[in-house]
């Protein structure tokens, strides 16, 4: 209810007590959405600061504000050296004025989301400058015709057949949802009027409460049960639901989305290895591709050309199976790649190894930053543990806002840019220098990053992995094979003057691979 003009017309007398007489000395802003003005009479500084980005909409009057030495800009000139003469409220409307001794007014318009603040000097209709320039509507306002007159007889209300929007639409959220509570929909117009008598005498005495429910702190003039604290100066009240909102509010909706994200994060770890474990006690569970080449190779002679099913016995399991070869494949062809496989398996498994270690190990990592994170008690600290954990970059950024898809494979992350500005952001602003960076050759594509993290080599399965990816994303996507080219990221580097996406690329090679889309075995 702090933007109600059932507040605010007991806000404005007690403002009018604390800033008559003020002298407005500055006036300015240290983000867009954010107005200070500092007052001062002797020796007393009383200071406005109208917070206005949607949906955080709140006002408040400290008697101190730090004002920051960079990023903070001047703004309306006009009213340094004026002199508040007094506070009204805008008869019901979501609005108050300051008016000054030289005839001015300065209008602050509480229309939630639409909110802004508007200086008219004496004699003109219009504002001679606006806060939110956005709202173009308000740039030709005259503030006189906002104020409503209303009539509150019993004889409006019964003609209005009880509708309390259109009897009295200043009531707000906080108040509708009384009446609601209470039966109005379903009252008889007599039991209507007596509820609004109710609720009107309410308002006519009230006390500024704070109440907090689940995780919105917001300020009422009624009696509820999620109260946290009352003040009998709606001053103080506005004030401490300016603190409580936006900055311990701001803290801990920042912290909650942390924990929520690093948490994600560890769960998609656990999920990794214990997924990698099943696939590692498989593969050790499982009989070599070689046994099948041995049996292949005793029937070798059984080859046919043309023939392109056939069915042994496998003399190690006694089992029988069956082998499917493609057109043109000779059985000693399809023998030589199980022997190549079984080669390879032990290759395997090693990776399958270390990147469950690899694995684990950031599963440690992510135990002990959640714990940090849960004993953070204020913005300093939260600061320090995101400074201090630079390398969670993305992770603590808004993933929606991330230039790049993120896969991995293998304990190695795999990022794939999503526009040609966005792979440009990517270079620029998330990978390091020792990152391999890789790109369909010769034709417009994402930019694809392997993130290296210090390990000395990439095996070559993550590279041919990441080489698909970059085939694919590109306009190769349909084409049986294609070159892809990889280095280091130190270089490549982006020359002033070319077209977003395009980069300069120093001792690259080249990689023939299939084109390939993300599947089961990247994780996301």
């Amino acid at each position: 209810m702090h933007l109600n003009y059932h507040f605010l017309k007991y806000l404005c007398p007690e403002l009018e007590q604390e800033l008559k007489g003020m002298t407005i000395i500055s006036c300015f802003s240290q983000s867009k959405d954010e107005l200070v003005i500092e007052t001062e009479l002797g020796e007393n500084h009383r200071y406005i600061r109208a917070h206005f980005l949607p949906p955080q909409i709140y006002y408040a009057f400290p008697e101190d504000y730090k004002r920051a030495k960079r990023n903070s800009v001047d703004l309306f000139p006009e009213l340094i050296g004026e002199k508040i003469s007094s506070c009204k409220v805008l008869s019901y409307e979501r609005a108050f004025r300051l008016e000054l001794e030289s005839g001015g007014t300065l209008l602050f318009k509480l229309h939630g989301n639409r909110s802004n603040v508007l200086h008219y000097q004496s004699g003109n209709k219009l504002p001679i400058r606006v806060f939110r320039n956005e709202f173009v509507e308000d740039k030709s306002l005259y503030w006189p015709d906002l104020e409503k007159p209303l009539d509150l007889s019993q004889e409006q209300f019964f003609r209005l057949e009880g509708n309390a929007s259109q009897f009295l639409p200043t009531l707000g959220k906080i108040p509708r949802e009384w009446l609601k509570e209470r039966g109005y929909i379903q009252a008889t117009i007599n039991q209507k009027w007596a509820l609004m008598q109710e609720l009107l005498d309410m308002l006519d005495s009230p006390l500024f409460s704070l109440a907090q429910k689940e995780e919105e702190v917001y300020l009422t003039l009624l009696p509820d049960s999620n109260i946290q604290k009352t003040f009998a100066n709606p001053v103080d009240a506005l004030n401490e639901l300016f603190y409580k909102a936006m900055v311990v509010g701001s803290f801990e909706k920042e912290k909650r989305a942390l924990l929520k994200k690093y948490g994600d994060e560890l769960k998609k770890t656990e999920s990794y290895i214990k997924k990698s474990q099943e696939k590692l006690e498989a593969l050790i569970q499982a009989a070599p591709p070689s046994q099948l080449a041995d049996v292949i190779m005793a029937h070798i002679h059984e080859f046919k050309p043309g023939q392109l099913t056939y069915r042994f016995t496998n003399f190690y399991s006694g089992e029988e199976v069956e082998v499917k070869l493609k057109p043109n494949q000779k059985l000693q062809d399809y023998a030589e790649n199980l022997y190549r496989k079984s080669k390879n398996r032990q290759l395997e498994l090693d990776q399958i190894e270390q990147a469950i270690a690899s694995k684990k190990a950031k599963k440690e990592e992510l135990e002990t930053k959640l714990f940090e994170l849960e004993n953070l008690d204020g913005y300093r600290d939260l600061k320090d543990f995101k400074k201090s954990h630079k390398e969670d970059k993305s992770l603590q950024k808004d993933s929606v806002s991330l230039p790049f898809r993120q896969f991995e494979y293998a304990g190695f992350p795999i990022w794939v840019g999503k526009s040609a500005k966005d792979n440009d952001e990517m270079l620029r602003n998330y990978i390091h220098k020792d990152d391999l960076w890789l790109h369909a050759r010769q034709v417009p594509g994402s930019h694809v990053v392997i993130r290296t993290k210090g390990k000395e080599k990439v095996p070559n399965q993550v590279l041919e992995k990441a080489a698909s990816l970059a085939a694919y994303y590109s306009k190769y996507k349909t084409e049986s094979l294609a070159p892809v080219i990889y280095t280091e990221a130190k270089f490549v580097r982006k020359v002033k003057g070319l077209a977003p996406g395009a980069v300069m690329v120093d001792r690259e090679s080249v990689i023939m691979v299939a084109p390939e889309g993300p599947s089961e075995e990247l994780s996301t």
